[in-house]
């Protein structure tokens, strides 16, 4: 991916969504090939020169403060994800720092609690490599202990798999918030052979997740709500919680839940029991 080129991409694209009428200029002023603001006309927002803002954009400035990021950030009208994600790209880290593609397995205390928990749970990598998972996670998702390595992965199960991913009717909504992990991700380590190659799969075979990729779709997401035609329960709502481990910050532990006295509860038990 490379962390220059995605800089550039990125900030073309918040350019091009900021309707220049709404930061006060003419919608009109001159020819516009393209949509939203000119390099220019953020460079004067944001309080730099023009050329500076080039460079930037170009990724060849390679010491530029937090207040410039700041004032960019601020003219681009960026949310928390994004802004956090402007200075992820435009400070990556060095080579030395990424793990690389190595699937790190779960300390034995980890797998332990996911043995405690009764929902479904599973332990997740930053790419979205399903690492570890207790007996309710396979009986709503699948056996993970059958698929190929290279499969246990939700952006792929929800997105790519034949039997799968059929069964999470919201694929756009799947989509979005799996762009908008992995381009964290991608920002973070944009040399990650495993995220390349997951990356150009499900762009070259996934609709839905190619529309938001070209988007530079970006979000963390800790919780919310999904829905699965589950094979033999039917029809499920779920919601979910994600959490962190501090010591081990590319691990996240997806834990299942439904609410009290509901149908989702029951079928979560039953799934549980085995």
């Amino acid at each position: 991916m490379g962390a220059h080129r995605e800089l550039g991409e990125f900030l073309r694209s918040r350019r091009a969504r900021i309707r220049p009428e709404d930061v006060g200029y003419a919608s009109g002023a001159g020819l516009r090939r393209v949509p939203g603001l000119r390099r220019e006309e953020l460079a004067h927002l944001a309080g730099v020169s023009v050329d500076y803002y080039v460079r930037l954009e170009q990724g060849r400035n390679h010491s530029v403060s937090d207040a410039v990021l700041d004032a960019v950030a601020e003219a681009l009208r960026l949310d928390t994800d994004e802004r956090a994600h402007l200075f992820r790209l435009a400070r990556p880290q060095k080579p030395q720092d990424d793990p690389g593609g190595t699937f790190d397995a779960p300390r034995p205390g980890v797998r332990q609690l996911l043995d405690w928990i009764t929902a479904p749970a599973l332990v997740l990598g930053r790419r979205m490599d399903v690492l570890a998972w207790n007996r309710a996670a396979s009986a709503l998702i699948t056996d993970f202990a059958e698929l190929p390595h290279d499969e246990r992965n939700l952006a792929y199960l929800h997105l790519l798999h034949p039997d799968i991913g059929p069964r999470y009717p919201d694929r756009d909504f799947i989509a979005r918030e799996v762009v908008g992990h992995l381009r964290i991700a991608a920002g973070r380590f944009p040399e990650d052979p495993e995220l390349c190659r997951l990356v150009d799969e499900l762009t070259s075979h996934s609709e839905e997740f190619r529309r938001y990729w070209e988007r530079h779709t970006v979000r963390t997401k800790s919780y919310g709500v999904k829905r699965v035609d589950h094979p033999e329960a039917g029809p499920l709502t779920l919601s979910y919680e994600i959490t962190h481990f501090p010591q081990d910050p590319d691990q996240t532990l997806l834990v299942y839940t439904a609410a009290p006295g509901s149908p989702e509860e029951t079928a979560l038990q039953a799934m549980a029991k085995g």
